[in-house]
């Protein structure tokens, strides 16, 4: 396992750029992909984005594959993320 995610690692690193400068891409990861909401137990590239949009209204440069160098994609969507103020104590 450790070298499954070595691996992913350097696939995640050699294409991370390219996939955030897609639309509505907002971060990329690694983590387990869903399928119908579930788990699978199975590593991927996590890509996140503000919302789900169906494949024919993206540009074909802003499609995101469902693999890449042999790693499963999957996209998860997030929404709008921001940047929260510092916690404080009361």
């Amino acid at each position: 396992m450790e070298n499954e995610i070595a691996r992913i690692r350097a696939v995640k690193a050699a294409h991370e750029d390219e996939l955030l400068s897609k639309a509505n891409v907002v971060g990329v990861g690694i983590g387990l992909r869903q399928r119908g909401g579930e788990y699978t137990g199975e590593l991927a590239l996590i890509v996140s984005v503000t919302h789900k949009v169906p494949p024919e209204e993206l540009a074909p440069e802003d499609l995101i594959p469902d693999e890449i160098e042999g790693v499963p994609v999957d996209v998860q969507a997030v929404g709008t993320l921001r940047i929260l103020p510092p916690y404080r104590r009361l």
